[in-house]
């Protein structure tokens, strides 16, 4: 029953994790978004010791049964192999622990995370490579599905479902989510748990843990037969059928082990029993190298619906991104430095996000976090969503009055792109859709005011929200754009 109960859970958490990344009204965050938040790495990046330390003290407690129930990509993982199993059974058999290339990756994790190297840990982090995979190559084809669903509706004088639009947003998450997909896929279908204890820092870090668990398979020599089938069907490779052990460290508790004895010969049961029963060694090298590890841890696709017509009569040239000096980082991340320290590029702020500013960087040093542009809409001073549903502390929870006082840039005139100049008509749009009023129409010959008025810009008063950039009718580009600042301020 124990198992039974365990692949409910899995399943739960597995779907639900799943629609979040898929949901773009909101409407899920609102229930299940803590279902993020109790993620290890992002927890531990927000500096939420209580997630931390409860899901320890559930690793002390039962072994690795996060990573076998609340890890989405731990469970994605099990189906892969589930249906490997499928063709070819009894597949598994017992290899001895990498420890070299375990705490070899954790070493380079949290080097790189000191360091703000986030196109190394975010590649390295399980939840956000997930969600890299579920946003990148399912959410289309859900967005799809949900506009045909709208159209449909329509046709029934219905409005329960209301179309979005379908686009890519970085290309090159979209090649790394393919081949995260491809290499986990292979990886599971042929040997089970080999990222989890091989690569993964969250299962290095709770292998160390789980070594000590209160609850845990233990083999019962006097029922063994040696049969060897409890190894054939591990796939987390620690059960050594011949010596009778098996690597707590590597064992995420999926109990598969205890289904398939046939002798009821391994049972889940509490630590003094496993002492009698099972034989552990105990590298203490290890255990100081893990412990100091963590320690240093806790301080620490073409776009599927363009729009090409202005009211189905001109043509309109796509906006092109402008070379900005310093990147836009959403309200909340406080500073570039501390957005790219917390930020695990999980792409859930980018799903969520209705006005489309948010999109994966594809610069070397913080590849695939966010970065805000505004080519496709602006960021609403009222719209607080990416705050709300980011799970690591990269962007701090701000209510809509404060984010209307946060200024992440200032907005910078191009005189040479403006129609005033290049098709002598008036505009004034950028004033007319400027929030806070630090646009002012002034004429461009400051001696004749009758002359063609252009912008001028209050610095102090923008607080870079990119409306003025985004609907400045200038096409390729922009004859106002926002220049990012490294440190936020409040205005």
């Amino acid at each position: 029953m124990n198992s039974k109960i365990r692949r409910i859970l899995a399943i739960v958490f597995f779907t639900l994790i799943t629609l979040l990344f898929l949901d773009f009204t909101g409407s899920i965050h609102a229930w299940f978004g803590w279902m993020a938040k109790i993620q290890f790495l992002p927890a531990l990046l927000a500096l939420n010791v209580g997630v931390v330390i409860g899901l320890i003290v559930l690793t002390l407690l039962m072994g690795r049964i996060y990573c076998s129930v609340i890890c989405p990509l731990g469970v994605f993982q099990d189906i892969i192999s589930w249906l490997g199993g499928k063709i070819k059974k009894n597949r598994f058999g017992y290899s001895k622990p990498l420890t070299w290339l375990r705490y070899g990756m954790l070493g380079i994790f949290v080097v790189s995370l000191i360091a703000g190297i986030g196109s190394l840990f975010t590649l390295l982090a399980p939840y956000s490579a997930f969600g890299r995979m579920v946003s990148s190559l399912l959410s289309p084809l859900y967005l799809w599905g949900n506009n045909l669903l709208a159209h449909f509706a329509e046709q029934a004088d219905s409005y329960a479902f209301y179309t979005t639009e379908v686009w890519i947003k970085g290309g090159v998450t979209l090649v790394v989510a393919l081949v995260t997909f491809i290499v986990l896929s292979i990886l599971a279908w042929k040997n089970g748990r080999t990222y989890c204890n091989t690569i993964c820092p969250v299962g290095t870090v709770l292998g160390f843990f789980s070594r000590f668990s209160f609850l845990k398979p233990v083999i019962d020599t006097e029922k063994c037969n040696g049969c060897g089938l409890c190894a054939r069907n591990c796939k987390a490779a620690c059960i050594d059928s011949k010596n009778h052990s098996i690597d707590y460290s590597r064992c995420v508790v999926c109990l598969d082990c205890v289904d398939k004895c046939k002798k009821g010969a391994i049972k889940y049961v509490p630590r003094k029993k496993a002492v009698a029963c099972s034989a552990e060694n105990v590298d203490n090298g290890r255990r100081a190298f893990m412990t100091s590890a963590v320690m240093v841890s806790a301080m620490s696709v073409a776009n599927a619906q363009k729009k090409k017509l202005d009211g189905g009569l001109a043509t309109i040239v796509d906006k092109q991104k402008p070379l900005r000096e310093t990147p836009i980082v959403p309200p909340g991340a406080k500073s570039i430095r501390n957005f790219a320290q917390h930020c695990t590029a999980c792409q859930l702020c980018v799903q969520v996000c209705p006005n489309q500013v948010l999109r994966p960087s594809t610069g070397l040093m913080n590849l695939m976090q966010p970065e805000v542009s505004y080519e496709r809409g602006y960021c609403r001073p009222e719209c607080t969503k990416c705050s709300e549903v980011c799970p690591s502390g990269a962007i701090k929870l701000v209510d809509r009055v404060e984010k209307s006082a946060i200024q992440v840039g200032h907005a910078v005139f191009v005189e040479k792109n403006c129609v005033v100049n290049t098709d002598h008509v008036s505009c004034g749009n950028c004033a007319r859709h400027c929030p806070t009023g630090a646009i002012q129409m002034v004429p461009k010959d400051a001696n004749d005011p009758k002359s063609p008025k252009i912008p001028a810009i209050n610095v102090e008063r923008c607080i870079g929200c990119g409306a003025c950039e985004n609907l400045c009718p200038s096409r390729p580009f922009s004859a106002i754009y926002v220049e990012g600042h490294e440190v936020h301020r409040t205005i």
